[in-house]
């Protein structure tokens, strides 16, 4: 049982079009020597910017292109220019690889850290945490911070001219946020911050759910189009902050242990995050028995914005292979067993299952 109620965010968070233009301004008290760690396409899209806020300062930057992975090789490699060349602000630009490669950097060095998020694919911007990999790809660790990122920076116009791809699976990952909050409240299991669960967390949980009814639609409609809207800025902010800040403190459930189970899965290993606990967040509605008129308002969202309502939708074709996702799901300390009266492989099983079927009648 976790006992004392716990909240941890961002110190600043920063949304809106051209946003970057006013980075130095916005971050100008972390420090006067920043080294940028930018994705390939992260330094495409920002680099320009971020520099014209820095003209007239006496800042130094320095902007370096990682390797793709957020491994302990590459966290090192930039340390050591943290090191040599005096830098006392490390930025991660780029999507959750770069953002992850970042704060442990920063971590390390005992600096702080900001970030420019380039997708709105997955809530890692605004977490006090880190996906480690080894060097050959193969996963390493997770790193739990002391505190989360000093400055969070969104660009509205870089996220609008970003494939449309990411922002939808942004959407299926913040999905998962209220329910899986919901859950970890019902059991008064700890938070991911391994707190208890406050009125403020949930709160920011049930605006990122009500948030995404009401404009995911419109929102990827725009993004398709490369137009920055309310509807969209109203996204960004469930997908970022709303959905990171709220799974931080709010705890996760089904719809993460559901993606741990089929990452296990050679035909599901490039199916994005979000499309995953979407249809992990279906499941654990059936397993909750959560009233029909939720079911069908979360699955006409999904059908509306192109999140997967099938197995075969999230590369699964051969169905005795659910069980082997379904039993990895239900592994030692996953967040499954957060739920009330816990969950048995086969249960998992069994509403993977009807959640597939429920899932093929919008395609018939």
């Amino acid at each position: 049982m976790a006992d004392l109620k716990l909240l941890r965010a961002p110190s600043k968070y920063v949304q809106g079009k051209g946003a970057l233009l006013k980075f130095y301004e916005e971050t100008k008290n972390l420090g006067n020597s920043y080294l940028f760690i930018c994705s390939n396409s992260g330094y495409k899209m920002c680099h320009e910017k971020i520099e014209k806020s820095f003209e007239g300062s006496e800042c130094t930057t320095h902007f370096e292109v990682f390797h793709g992975i957020s491994s302990n090789g590459e966290i090192n490699r930039m340390r050591k220019i943290v090191q040599e060349e005096g830098i006392n602000v490390v930025v991660g630009v780029g999507g959750g690889s770069a953002i992850d490669t970042a704060k442990a950097c920063a971590y390390y060095e005992g600096l702080p850290v900001a970030i420019i998020p380039t997708v709105c694919a997955t809530d890692a911007p605004c977490t006090g945490l880190s996906v480690i990999y080894n060097d050959d790809g193969t996963f390493n660790t997770y790193i739990f911070y002391p505190k989360n990122p000093d400055t969070v920076i969104v660009d509205s116009e870089v996220i609008a001219n970003a494939p449309v791809k990411f922002l939808v699976a942004g959407m299926g990952d913040a999905l998962g946020t209220y329910f899986e909050a919901r859950a970890c409240v019902r059991t008064d299991s700890p938070s991911l911050e391994n707190g208890g669960i406050s009125l403020s967390a949930m709160a920011l949980c049930e605006l990122c759910y009500k948030t995404l009814i009401k404009c995911g639609y419109e929102a990827k409609k725009a993004c398709e189009r490369n137009l920055v809207t309310p509807a969209l800025e109203s996204i960004i902010e469930a997908n970022t902050y709303l959905s990171g800040v709220g799974a931080d403190n709010g705890g996760l459930a089904v719809s993460h242990s559901v993606y741990n189970g089929f990452t296990s899965l050679e035909e599901c290993e490039k199916t994005m995050h979000g499309s995953i606990v979407a249809f992990g967040t279906i499941t654990q509605l059936l397993i909750e028995n959560a009233p029909k008129e939720e079911i069908k308002e979360v699955m006409d969202f999904c059908y509306s914005v192109g999140l997967p309502l099938t197995l075969k939708e999230i590369g699964v074709t051969d169905t005795s292979r659910v069980m082997l996702a379904a039993k990895k799901a239900c592994a030692k300390g996953e967040s499954i067993h957060n739920m009330a009266g816990d969950v048995t492989p086969e249960e998992l099983y069994d509403a993977l299952l009807a959640a597939d079927l429920l899932g093929q009648d919008y395609f018939k």
